[in-house]
């Protein structure tokens, strides 16, 4: 039902008019040095695509890279963060792979279900629709100074909750109304998920960077030029699909921002918009409005 035709967050088979499988993979190197923590962020980052798409979790494997002349105690940490958020999920772990590789690497590949009358796609965004993003952004910033060793350990603490915690909750909430188009927000930064849906669904997103919330310290680091080097990846990518009408750098550094195990994205009309942030809000899931949708004419996205 769902290819690779609008680069939507996941694969789709439909079983019967009424099962649709959703298939998943993703891993990435670790973003921090906890290797629980590590797999907690991993496993939540590869279980979004299936909130992402409307569906539950129902099973997951392992997907590992690991030094064989390291400590595999440490391996086995990973492992579990992983299985304890697809617990968490709903779901269960039923094994994987693991080969030997120089720099760990950890992740799952994922199968949801969803009726195939209850899909979200990242390409049916409606003319007039609002946006509200689940997540605050800043995490390939933070990342970055968490390199560089600079980053509080309140930047840090934030940065982490916000990595770990599923998509599940908010997906959940949503499934109550009417979601035009639904997309996570992860490595492509918020412009690039953004971009892909306005280019699936044919419209313009106008992007209200006065709206946006930000983990502590985003700002200030991004005007120090702590930019990891996907940001400018990003920015290469679209360069002649936006346009940035802030007139502010820093501001374009942090909407495309690569996301770890981002928010998710919804599109729907302005009366449902309302009422699904203030539920998502009495849920303390921290929503907020980012932006809205009109008839497309000319440019995909308008950073505002």
């Amino acid at each position: 039902m769902i290819g690779i035709e609008t680069s939507d967050d996941a694969a789709v088979y439909k079983v019967n008019e009424e099962t649709a499988i959703i298939h998943t993979v993703d891993f990435f190197t670790p973003v921090v040095d906890d290797p629980y923590i590590f797999g907690q962020i991993a496993a939540t980052n590869s279980l979004s695509d299936v909130y992402a798409m409307g569906g539950d979790v129902i099973l997951a494997l392992n997907i590992a890279g690991f030094p064989a002349c390291k400590d595999m105690s440490i391996l086995g940490e990973i492992l579990k963060g992983g299985a304890d958020k697809v617990i968490e999920a709903g779901g269960i772990i039923a094994g994987g792979h693991t080969i030997d590789d120089n720099e760990p690497k950890y992740g799952l590949s994922v199968l949801g279900l969803i009726n195939p009358k209850d899909i979200w796609s990242n390409s049916n965004a409606k003319s007039g629709d609002i946006l509200i993003l689940t997540k605050p952004i800043g995490t390939g910033i933070i990342n970055t100074a968490i390199k560089g060793e600079i980053a509080t350990s309140n930047q840090i603490d934030e940065a982490v909750k916000v990595m770990s915690t599923l998509n599940k909750y908010a997906s959940n909430i949503a499934k109550k109304y009417n979601i035009n188009s639904c997309t996570d927000i992860t490595g492509f930064g918020l412009v690039g998920h953004l971009f892909e849906m306005a280019k699936g669904s044919s419209v313009s997103i106008h992007l209200e960077t006065t709206s946006l919330e930000l983990i502590d310290g985003t700002e200030d680091l991004a005007k120090m030029g702590i930019i990891p080097a996907g940001t400018y990846r990003n920015k290469e990518y679209l360069k002649d699909k936006y346009i940035n009408l802030t007139g502010k750098d820093f501001i374009e550094d942090i909407v495309f921002d690569p996301q770890t195990s981002g928010g998710l994205v919804f599109s729907l009309n302005s009366i449902e918009a309302i009422s699904l942030l203030d539920d998502l809000r009495k849920n303390s899931i921290p929503a907020f409005i980012v932006g809205y949708a009109t008839e497309f004419d000319g440019k995909y996205i308008y950073i505002e």
